[in-house]
């Protein structure tokens, strides 16, 4: 039996998910049709925008993306401390730019007094959207929803356009979030339609590497916004930094340094390639080193990390028990997360 969304999402567990959604007409969400010869390549752009968009919006950041011919995925972080933050006046702009809100939010918002009723009415709106405004669920529903209308109005159709809900994977620990960043950040490799990470096209880690060779701090690199969302009240938020080794738990960032994730994913990315075996480096790379991770388990991981799991990654046990938690009757990647985590 399948567990509530609300149950597999859960900050206090971990802050870190992998999301991915599908397109589920034979029309492909981008790149080009083969069988009517129609590109779609512009709505790949569609997805990077909204992202960047709607993670200055809500209180949940961006670590890694990939916009495929059919899907796409992302790895979000939850800032939970930044959604506490919020001031009243700042939930009800955050929450109007997306919705209409309530007459009495916008009485409130222009400094006009509102009666002790309109106030109660206030405070019980306020904290509705201070909550969704860190949901990934709303989140999600804010980005599929503009896609799914703007594709249909191009298409000149109706109908749905996603095959359903999002799926989502709590990342538990430093080894699941390193393996699902790297599954993502290499999925045009891996598919065979790009050759290098400076080719792969909308994903994360060509814009950072954009963000690394052309764009001074204060730029915003090449195919992150459209000038209509440029203009947007809302700064657009970056991807998420990577913090250097800072222990999981104090969640600031991502708990790597970006030097070392660049070593380890050029390595990998020449790993998963059939026709690059003869190139691979047999020296380690230092993040598998202080991690602990065999090779042959690390290249598994990149290639099949979806596959592997059932809602959760992490260590066996924390996986056990978080499934324990949401009522689960059993988990699914003992395998894979023993080999993940050796020392444990």
């Amino acid at each position: 039996m399948t567990s509530a969304r609300r149950q597999l999402i859960d900050p206090q567990a971990t802050p870190f998910y992998h999301v991915i959604n599908r397109c589920v007409r034979r029309a492909f969400l981008c790149g080009e049709d083969q069988l009517t010869g129609k590109s779609y390549e512009h709505r790949r752009g569609w997805i990077v925008d909204k992202i960047k968009v709607l993670s200055a919006i809500f209180c949940i950041d961006i670590c890694a993306y990939a916009v495929m011919s059919n899907h796409y995925h992302l790895v979000l972080k939850i800032d939970v401390a930044a959604q506490r933050a919020l001031s009243p006046h700042q939930v009800i702009a955050r929450w109007t730019q997306l919705f209409s809100g309530h007459p009495v939010a916008t009485q409130y918002l222009n400094g006009d007094s509102v009666s002790d009723g309109e106030h109660m009415l206030l405070d019980g709106l306020i904290a509705e959207w201070q909550e969704r405004l860190g949901s990934i669920s709303w989140f999600m529903r804010c980005l599929n929803e503009e896609i799914a209308r703007k594709a249909n109005k191009e298409d000149a159709c109706k109908g749905v356009f996603w095959e359903g809900r999002f799926k989502s994977l709590a990342l538990l620990d430093e080894q699941a979030l390193l393996a699902c960043m790297m599954y993502v950040d290499l999925n045009p490799i891996r598919a065979g339609i790009a050759d290098s990470l400076q080719d792969s096209d909308f994903t994360s880690i060509q814009e950072r590497l954009i963000e690394l060779s052309e764009a001074s701090p204060t730029e915003t690199p090449p195919q992150a916004v459209s000038r209509r969302e440029a203009e947007a009240a809302f700064p657009l938020n970056p991807l998420l930094a990577f913090d250097g080794a800072v222990h999981f738990a104090e969640q600031s960032g991502i708990p790597f340094h970006f030097a070392d994730y660049l070593e380890l994913i050029d390595w990998t990315g020449r790993a998963v390639r059939e026709d690059k075996r003869g190139f691979i480096d047999s020296t380690r790379p230092k993040l598998l080193n202080e991690l602990g991770i065999e090779l042959d388990a690390w290249i598994t991981s990149a290639k099949e990390f979806r596959r592997q799991y059932s809602g959760i990654s992490g260590r066996w046990d924390a996986m056990c028990a978080l499934k324990a938690k949401v009522g689960g009757k059993w988990c699914r990647g003992k395998q894979q997360s023993e080999a993940l985590h050796p020392s444990h």
